[in-house]
């Protein structure tokens, strides 16, 4: 390895390379695989998700259900060994007042007596049971209690929450990276209860506001507890509450559940997973390739070494095991340096992963992934060119017989077509995200999302009375026009108008409405102010007059006429929502409302702004940080109690693709990996190629061939290989492309120039990387080659 340190370092480099990456890509992809599995009895722990049939072709998912489902079904099945309850109170953060300082956190959650029965935390101070006592009490995690309290004792602290004193009885370690629960802090489901309304609403049957898990016996019929749970939500239900199907989902599925109509918890994609374990095993496999490479190419120098071991008694088996050993050293050489580039790398991966792994080598599943990816390399590094090195015949060696067939020679085309097959499909993989992601920030919204952000009133404020709140709303809104810095002000009932999962069904209707047809509605409440803020497009009627002269009439988006079948002329025809009887004076134009993942669903724009705590706020020109403080200002004056926040409409429609976002800068990263490590791979058969040659070179440049003549000879291959390995590429980067593209309700167009330069740019790479090697070849003395051994 010392004497021939440009090889050994270009081994060492690209496998360090290839398995730091490998490494990384495991963590994530083991995290994903064991989200919530270290809790004691995962095996047997289910959820209930709940499916409401919409309409013959649509229905909702929910991970909610009612609260007294869990007691029912335990009392009633003998399968149900015991439930508990979970509210998270993502969608209202909760308000805490400590030291003269106001802050809101959203990792809050309710959880009822039976939570640490079911879910393993480790206790750093206090006990489940201090917990449970008082219903004011909190658990907060050891990370939130450094926050707030620093290195003083968390436990028995005073914690004020809107205007309750909640004691701290407990601090826990921060939940590990999978783990569905990432909650800051854990309040008793007591401490809500403690109010009567509260119990009340919680009691109706009608109301689904809890993620309910049931521990189930080892071997029962999930389909039959299930059907059981079905009946006693038809037993108890108020007859107009519509019907409702459950299911179990296993504790282990539930970071991959899908169709779920909202959900409170982080859920994984499993189509990732597939992809980035596929990316590991190839990043691997690619730096295997070059040490496979780079040791054929020697084959020749070491012929003789090989030949004078088995004339001085060496068997095959202990050159195999030699070069095996060989292997085996360079690999844990490899792997120490990788180890050192996933330590300097884990704060990045961390920030792009929105993860915190850690490489604990104490952890049993750290070792899994270490010696898992050192044994891959180990073995597909070794066996070849041990086989081929440990065959050689002394007797040709001396007689000054080649020692490598042609057989030999068509296997390294063969990986390095393979390793540029990889690197093209990668390359073409980044682009296609890339214009994914330009395609969904250029496209054209159906409104105006610059300068615009949005505050919401908390309903604390504004009471449930609405004449109150709708009061208060156009006060504050008044005042806020008349700042300077800001242009426009509307109000809305939604706090994210770029993502309204909200959906309404079966209370609506019209003309022609066939019986059966309860088709649900995303309804949006707005004042007369909002469309013009937004730069909503009509294709036909008016908007929302002054004074509430359209108080009971509604526009519709172009998805809801084409679905509804009102009869023409549609402006005019009368519409009923929720009781509420007007017709329709408007069609919108079709706008996204959603994420592009979504088609446009029908759409109802009432103007019931008195429903919303909602204000949308478009700043002037230039002058954002200026709005961004008079509403402030204003906030101060009606809002003492609640810290002021905000949200840019740019900034949140962003967000909604952060997943392909941060699987498109992974993909570039491991592309020029790939990039880097096959044109390792290329080096080294170039290396080999000029060294076969290196007496055919010597006369050609005697005989009058030039430096570019020598270029090209040994360039023709391998730029055939790389052609080759994009025509492969093709094919299979269209097909994967095209899968990843169904995700999208509104996507690109794979063009063919696409395909194109992912070949161009590979065989750049290609060239380069062969050139600098050909040349040196070619500018080499010919006396020096052409010399008698």
């Amino acid at each position: 390895m010392w004497l021939h340190r440009r090889i050994s370092f270009i081994n060492i480099a690209g496998l360090s390379i290839g398995m730091a990456a490998a490494v990384l890509i495991m963590l994530w992809v083991q995290n994903e695989l064991t989200f919530d599995a270290y809790h004691k009895d995962a095996d047997n722990i289910y959820f209930i998700n709940n499916t409401l049939q919409i309409t013959k072709s649509e229905e909702w998912v929910w991970e909610n259900s009612p609260y007294l489902l869990g007691d029912f079904a335990q009392k009633q099945n003998p399968a149900v060994i015991n439930y508990t309850r979970l509210q998270p109170l993502g969608y209202r953060p909760m308000n805490i007042h400590y030291h003269g300082q106001l802050t809101s956190e959203k990792k809050c959650a309710y959880v009822d007596g039976q939570w640490f029965n079911f879910f393993h935390y480790d206790f750093v101070d206090g006990t489940p049971g201090s917990f449970l006592k008082d219903p004011f009490s909190l658990i907060v995690t050891e990370s939130t209690a450094k926050r707030y309290f620093g290195n003083r004792e968390a436990v028995g602290q005073i914690l004020k929450i809107d205007t309750v004193n909640y004691q701290v009885q407990a601090v826990v370690k921060d939940n590990p990276a999978n783990s569905s629960f990432q909650y800051d802090f854990l309040i008793p489901l007591a401490a809500k209860l403690a109010n009567p309304q509260e119990k009340k609403q919680t009691n109706d049957w009608g109301e689904y506001d809890y993620i309910t898990f049931l521990k189930i016996q080892p071997g029962a019929n999930l389909k039959k507890v299930a059907a059981s749970l079905d009946q006693i939500v038809k037993k108890n239900k108020n007859p107009d509450g519509g019907g409702s199907t459950a299911s179990l989902v296993p504790l282990k599925s539930m970071h991959f559940e899908t169709g779920l109509q909202n959900s409170s918890i982080e859920h994984g994609n499993r189509t990732m997973v597939k992809i980035f374990s596929l990316l590991a095993i190839l990043l691997v496999l690619t730096a295997c390739i070059n040490y496979v490479n780079l040791s054929t190419a020697r084959a020749s120098l070491r012929s003789k070494e090989v030949s004078m071991r088995k004339i001085v008694g060496a068997a095959r088996w202990q050159l195999f095991s030699q070069f095996m050993s060989e292997s085996l050293l360079l690999s844990v050489f490899a792997l120490a340096f990788a180890v050192l580039i996933v330590q300097l790398c884990l704060p990045w991966f961390n920030s792009v992963t929105d993860k915190n792994f850690i490489v604990p080598f104490a952890s049993v599943n750290t070792w899994l992934i270490l010696i898992g990816t050192l044994l891959i390399c180990f073995v597909v590094n070794g066996i070849y060119p041990a086989v081929l090195l440990s065959s050689f015949k002394p007797l040709n060696i001396f007689r000054g017989k080649n020692v490598l067939n042609l057989k030999d020679a068509g296997l390294r085309r063969g990986l390095v077509v393979l390793q540029f097959t990889i690197t093209v499909v990668l390359i073409i993989g980044t682009m296609v995200i890339y214009r994914q992601l330009r395609y969904m920030e250029k496209i054209d919204l159906g409104y105006d999302k610059s300068r615009v952000f949005e505050i919401t009133v908390p309903w604390s404020t504004l009471t449930f009375d609405f004449k109150k709140s709708a009061a208060t709303m156009s006060t504050i809104k008044d005042q806020l026009q008349q700042q300077s810095a800001i242009s426009d002000v509307a109000i809305s009932n939604t706090e994210a108008f770029y993502n309204d999962q909200s959906m309404s069904s079966g209370n609506f209707d019209w003309t022609g409405r066939p019986k059966d047809f309860k088709p649900s509605f995303c309804v949006l409440n707005v004042d007369g102010d909002f469309p013009k803020l937004m730069h909503l497009k009509l294709v036909e009627g008016h908007w929302f007059g002054p004074a509430k002269a359209d108080r009971h009439n509604v526009v519709l988006n172009e998805t809801a006429i084409k679905q509804l079948n009102i009869p023409k002329p549609v402006i005019g025809q009368p519409f009923r929502f929720q009781g509420d009887t007007g017709m329709v004076i408007g069609i919108a134009k079709d706008f996204h409302f959603r994420s592009l993942h979504d088609k446009i669903s029908p759409m109802i724009i009432t103007n019931h702004s008195d429903w919303a705590s909602c204000l949308y706020i478009k700043a002037a020109p230039g002058r954002t940080q200026a709005a961004i403080d008079a509403t402030k200002g204003v906030w101060t004056k009606f809002v003492a109690e609640q810290p002021f926040e905000f949200n840019f409409l740019d900034e949140g429609y962003n967000n909604l693709y952060s997943a392909e976002q941060k699987s498109s800068l992974l993909l570039s990263i491991f592309a020029v990996i790939a990039i880097v490590v096959s044109a390792m791979g290329l080096l080294g058969l170039v290396t080999f190629a000029a060294e076969k040659r290196v007496k055919e070179i010597g006369i050609r440049k005697v005989l009058g061939a030039s430096v570019q003549n020598i270029v090209a000879l040994l360039s023709a291959d391998f730029l055939k290989m790389v052609l080759i390995a994009s025509l492969i590429a093709f094919p299979i980067a269209w097909w994967a492309s095209n899968k990843w593209l169904q995700d999208f309700a509104y996507k690109i167009s794979l063009s063919w120039w696409i395909f194109l330069l992912a070949a161009f740019v590979a065989l750049f790479i290609a060239l380069v990387t062969i050139s600098m090697q050909a040349i040196k070849a070619a500018v080499s003395n010919p006396v020096d080659s052409l010399r008698n051994e």
